[in-house]
């Protein structure tokens, strides 16, 4: 087996332990790598089948020559199944703290990195990678990846990888690591086997000279892994709130199913201009969330999933969304997955046009070039800020001329609603640079809303109001509203010192029956305009269950009342009552829940985390849910496995009823169109009444005496439960129809 060996000297020198910190990571040295460590069993070792780099490179080249310069691919994707629950080997230390290894091999492989589509790390959990020679990527944690369950790893030097896991005493158990896809590179991409610079020689690093004028957008550039097998460029991108929200631009064109785990490194730039020499690998962000993007000027914007770390030195660059073509232009990128380089073009760009997506043309490089792997990287004019990004082009060192870049201007109607509206031209941004904030209302909470309002359909809310700017707080308008129903509008006087809170009551308002989400918002600070828009409001979900009223829910526990949960939630999903679990060794103890329910339908769903139901060996569970005129609604003998699901549907909540003789059917039902009205029993002439849940008479139809069927038009009602009600000479009946159209 023949064995990629990168120099010592080298990898101590730039890929010293110290270094390779963060991803985000978060200190700390796997215990692997420790001169004095505890004795672990070897990991298991997983070797993937070697590659056949002549045919992959023969394949890329191809591709390049159609003139879309990215992503630039450097590896092969091998698919894996590597977890902590199928593979490696777990080892518990004397303290209790459990340890998981397994080693990655890629015979030949100039690096590896690869995607953990499984990542649940829990509190004071971590995760190391490390290759044979003592460079280390960790340790990562839960912060690592945050609110996300998967998470890219990036390059490690070496045909052979060690993943660790640490897993403390008090969390045994809790955590899962999965990796579903492994990627050996076939192209040296950190040059360790040979000088760097495998993009052609025209290309200028940004260290030069070159790039002196430019050095904050240089910092703003960020060189990604796409797919876990190939590269493009993007650049970090201020907004109008200024507000270090890290929203990254970059090419439609990169785009892959995986854009969420892919990393981004940030200053991968040489430290001299010449000879090329390696700069930092391990100042990466791993995952994203891709917000908007299109091919008609082939745009991304996608927000990282976590801000850079004030060490990486970040700069959000500014950008210029008018039509005025740029009379210089300047190329930030990583061509051919290179370190960071610099173009420059002298003459005013022109509007063209690349495979149907409206362009800036650089009609000729004075200085540098592009390839591909500069794919997504920015185009800054003259008065350095942004006007586009790479989509492709004729442009090399051999014939450094005519290359595409989607129009910012064109793709503004999309990136709006994230970058904001504060004119055509906006200046980068510093991290930890300060923007004065004078007039800036807050809204931090809504209370005195019940989450579910029974028979009554009035609310007085009471908000906070914060005064996040530096100024008094003396006025300030206050909206706040529910769909349907025209919004509600208090000013407010008083006096608010900055950084100060205070709770104001609102004027009783009356709200439709049903589902509603409150939204309150703080406009018009001391009559100026918000200068922080992202925090004027705060929404809070209720019901409002007028006509309300009581239907009871009784459980008859078994054994095991710790298996038990339950939900009851209404036909749209949103959950009104839950309960469970309960204590054990308690069979045939009754627990009664009053639920204060409207017409409509609810699902109710019971669980049992054993899967044995509630009933028979451990104990004769059941439940019931009912009404006061102990109407059934809702039942169950217990006897389920892991999980039981009732709907039913209440339709007389505060209708009069007359009871009498006389019934009648209603079919299809749910119905849509129409449906078919068959009465049985019934005396007289009948008038058959349509109502919607609050009572509202919809319409009515007149039965003469001896019909005892007939066809009524739903087609153009909302969706939604309605009551049809029949009066004859012997009573009233009342029937539940729902539609659904």
């Amino acid at each position: 087996m023949n064995r990629l060996l990168l120099p010592l000297a080298v990898l101590a020198g730039v890929l010293s332990p110290s270094l390779l910190n963060a991803q985000i990571a978060f200190g700390g040295e796997a215990l692997g790598l420790r001169a004095q460590h505890p004795w672990m069993p070897e990991p298991t070792v997983v070797e993937f089948p070697s590659v056949d780099a002549d045919a992959l490179k023969a394949e890329d080249e191809a591709r390049y020559a159609s003139g879309v310069k990215g992503p630039w691919r450097f590896g092969f994707n091998h698919v894996a199944d590597i977890g902590t629950a199928n593979s490696g080997v777990w080892h518990t230390l004397r303290n209790g703290d459990r340890v998981w290894r397994t080693q990655l091999l890629c015979p030949g492989a100039y690096s590896i990195n690869f995607r953990f589509d499984r990542y649940v790390v829990p509190e004071g959990a971590s995760v190391y990678v490390y290759n044979e020679e003592g460079a280390q990527l960790g340790a990562f944690t839960a912060k690592s990846s945050p609110g996300r369950t998967t998470m890219g790893v990036t390059q490690l030097p070496g045909e052979r990888i060690t993943v660790e896991y640490h897993e403390p005493v008090a969390v045994v158990g809790t955590g899962e690591l999965h990796i579903d896809q492994v990627t050996h590179a076939y192209r040296d991409v950190f040059g360790y086997a040979k000088d760097l610079g495998s993009s052609g020689a025209c290309n200028i690093n940004v260290i030069c000279p070159d790039g002196d004028d430019w050095r904050d957008q240089i910092r703003s550039v960020a060189i990604i892994t796409v797919g876990g097998s190939g590269f493009c460029t993007g650049t970090m991108i201020n907004n109008c709130e200024q507000d270090s929200t890290p929203y990254f631009l970059t090419a439609d064109h990169c785009l892959d199913a995986d854009v969420e785990n892919w990393v981004f490194r940030f200053n991968w730039d040489s430290p001299v201009c010449d000879p090329t020499e390696n700069g930092p690998i391990d100042q990466t962000v791993s995952g994203c969330t891709m917000l908007v993007n299109s091919a008609g000027t082939d745009v991304a914007l996608l927000e990282l999933s976590s801000i850079p770390p004030l060490e990486y030195n970040v700069f959000w660059s500014g950008w210029d969304k008018s039509t005025t073509p740029a009379t210089s232009v300047v190329g930030i990128h990583h061509p051919a997955g290179d370190i960071k380089k610099f173009s420059r073009s002298d003459d005013p760009v022109i509007q063209g046009m690349m495979s149907g997506a409206e362009c800036w043309q650089v009609q000729v490089w004075n200085a540098g070039t592009t390839e591909p792997g500069s794919s997504g990287s920015g185009l800054w004019n003259q008065d350095k800020r942004l006007v586009g990004q790479l989509f492709g082009g004729e442009a090399n060192c051999a014939n450094s001329v005519n290359d595409f870049y989607g129009r910012l201007d064109v793709s503004w109607p999309l990136l709006e609603e994230y970058l904001g509206t504060c004119g055509d031209t906006l200046d980068g941004w510093e991290p930890g640079e300060l923007v004065e904030i004078s007039n800036d209302a807050a809204v931090t909470s809504i209370q005195n809303v019940p989450v579910l309002i029974c028979d009554d359909n009035q609310i007085t809310p009471r908000i906070t109001l914060k005064n996040n700017g530096n100024v008094l707080l003396t006025s300030i308008i206050l909206t706040y509203s529910v769909v349907g129903v025209p919004e509600w509008i208090y000013p407010w006087n008083g006096s608010l010192q900055p950084g100060q809170t205070v709770n104001i009551d609102l004027p009783t308002v009356s709200v439709p029956p049903g589902e509603h989400v409150l939204t309150v918002t703080a406009s018009s600070p001391n009559g100026a305009v918000d200068q922080v828009e992202g925090n004027d409001s705060w929404t809070f979900a209720f019901s409002a269950n007028s006509p309300g009223g009581e239907i009871t829910f009784a459980l008859t526990l078994d054994n095991f009342g710790t298996d038990i949960t339950w939900s009851l939630a209404s036909e749209l999903g949103t959950v009104m009552y839950t309960g469970g679990p309960y204590t054990d060794l308690n069979a045939g103890e009754i627990i009664e829940v009053p639920f204060c329910l409207t017409n409509g339908c609810y699902v109710f769903t019971i669980n049992d985390v054993f899967g044995d139901g509630i009933c028979c060996e451990q104990g004769e569970g059941s439940y019931v849910i009912y009404d006061a005129d102990s109407v059934v609604h809702a039942v169950s003998d217990g006897a389920y496995g892991d999980q039981n699901i009732n709907t039913f549907c209440l339709a007389g909540v505060s209708v009069p009823e007359r009871n009498g003789p006389g019934d009648f059917t209603v079919f299809p039902n749910p119905a849509a169109d129409h449906a078919n009205v068959r009465l049985s029993g019934t005396q007289g002439p009948v008038r058959l009444e349509l109502r919607d849940t609050a009572g509202r008479l919809i319409r009515t139809w007149q039965l003469a005496d001896g019909v005892r069927s007939t066809n009524v038009e739903l087609g153009d009602l909302g969706h939604g439960l309605y009551l049809l009600s029949a009066d004859h000479a012997g009573g009233r009946v009342v029937r539940p129809v729902v539609v659904r159209n």
